[in-house]
């Protein structure tokens, strides 16, 4: 029997996998509910295959689901490409990319270069997405982004990935604390002192718990907290220390409203860039590649 695929079945495929459930997918498509599920049905019924394990009302993807999921998007990606080239003057790049970003490269350095790309290629249409690095391998694998950056290497297996920069992790304090006016910490001030760090997760966590509790048993966290600019309010306050990218605290530090404390603990990271192998690649994700690593 000879299998005739739609566009449809393919995009409500898609919605699907990423959204979960038949309702949201609707929503997402601007379909009715019964014309989703319907497509859905009838895709399955071509291909002679369930795409998804359905124990209740949310849908989850079957090791067939996954293994297809890739190639429809690429199959869609590349239909949009298509109807976009129709209209490009000069082969002019043109699309939409997903990027996801941990903290501080989504602060403190990606909008700079996002605004560099687009002034490149104003034809193409850059989404940017703030979460911490767990968050950011979480939207890789789930294929809810094309792109990470991450703080740190990933080894989450089943990803691709690739150092992009070097980053230097700095141990602060206010300029009134007393190790202040000592300038350096050692093993015994890294126990005694309280800490103001970022949620279990991110980057810099890891960074600083990698190095540290190797020499002391714990760090007294005071607080948690998610966004850099909190920390280093808390920090410049005078309740604990903190553990922050050079590039978040340039500006405090020039100001004197934090201190750098010495140390000899191995808090140099590099920046990553991480992707999923079976996603398309497309032509913008190329070329963005291309972009940061000039």
């Amino acid at each position: 029997m000879r299998s005739h695929i739609t566009l449809r079945q393919l995009e409500v495929f898609v919605a699907v996998a990423r959204l979960g459930t038949v309702s949201a997918a609707a929503v997402r498509l601007k379909l009715s509910q019964s014309a989703t599920s319907q497509a859905l049905s009838d895709l399955e019924h071509q291909l002679g295959v369930a795409l998804f394990e359905r124990p209740g009302r949310r849908l989850t993807l079957n090791d067939i689901g996954h293994r297809l999921l890739p190639r429809a998007e690429q199959m869609l990606d590349q239909l949009q490409e298509f109807m976009v080239a129709a209209h490009e003057p000069d082969d002019a790049l043109q699309g939409m990319l997903m990027v996801a970003a941990s903290a501080t490269i989504g602060t403190y350095l990606l909008p700079p270069l996002a605004g560099q790309f687009g002034a490149l290629h104003p034809g193409v249409d850059l989404r940017l997405r703030l979460r911490n690095t767990g968050e950011v391998i979480a939207d890789i694998q789930r294929f809810e982004a094309d792109l990470g950056l991450i703080e740190g290497r990933c080894h989450e297996p089943g990803l691709a990935s690739e150092a992009w920069c070097e980053d230097r992790m700095e141990i602060v304090c206010a300029p009134n604390h007393p190790l202040a006016q000592l300038g350096t910490i050692d093993d015994e001030g890294l126990a005694r002192e309280d800490w103001i760090l970022r949620e279990p997760g991110s980057g810099s966590r890891e960074v600083l718990e990698a190095a540290v509790l190797p020499r002391v048993t714990r760090l007294r966290v005071r607080m948690e907290l998610g966004q850099h600019e909190a920390i280093k309010q808390a920090v410049a306050a005078g309740l604990g220390l903190g553990c922050l990218s050079r590039l978040s605290v340039r500006g405090e530090l020039e100001r004197g409203e934090l201190k750098v404390l010495s140390h000899d603990l191995p808090l140099t990271r590099h920046f990553s860039l991480v992707w999923h192998p079976g996603r398309y690649r497309s032509p913008v994700w190329q070329a963005f590649k291309v972009f940061l690593f000039k």
